[in-house]
């Protein structure tokens, strides 16, 4: 991010197929972090490498311009190892990719795996829904739980580093 304090913080965004979920997930905490002062590097990516170089699935575009963020830049990449050290934060959909994300970790990881919903309290270890076989409804609804988790993150991240640094 440019601008704002640097709080050294990175966040990483997965889901599956890195073109519904963690490219709006992406986009949201752009902007929430920016809204915060907050500089963090921000990006995503799919456990599976179905859709490596694709932009994000056009219905998740719509819903986030929807809601004035533009995605459409972004493009599908597959978790890679380095990952695992460069971000700070690996922050997953659903239970299936943070298993997925617990056995592609090395051991010597230094990244902090949880779930997007695990900030937001009495919804720890909840899943963000996977809209990708409904219709623009269900993707309105997953923006929603997204647009929650990553205020949430947000705001907890803010909280460390300003913690961190006094």
């Amino acid at each position: 991010m440019h601008g704002g304090i640097d709080h050294k913080a990175s966040v990483l965004f997965v889901c599956l197929g890195n073109i519904c979920r963690s490219p709006m997930a992406e986009g949201a905490f752009r902007v929430a972090a920016e809204a915060r002062g907050l500089s963090v590097l921000v990006d995503s990516a799919g456990t599976a490498s179905y859709h490596l170089g694709q932009e994000p699935d056009a219905r998740a575009i719509t819903v986030a311009r929807k809601h004035g963020i533009d995605i459409a830049d972004q493009a599908a990449r597959q978790i890679e190892r380095d990952d695992f050290y460069r971000f700070t934060h690996i922050i997953a959909m659903d239970r299936a990719n943070l298993e997925g994300l617990r056995t592609k970790a090395p051991r010597d990881a230094t990244a902090r795996l949880a779930m997007l919903l695990d900030a937001v309290e009495g919804r720890r270890g909840e899943p963000v829904a996977d809209p990708y076989y409904g219709d623009a409804a269900a993707f309105e609804a997953a923006w929603q739980v997204i647009s929650r988790g990553v205020e949430a993150w947000a705001d907890k991240l803010l909280s460390e580093t300003t913690q961190q640094s006094v």
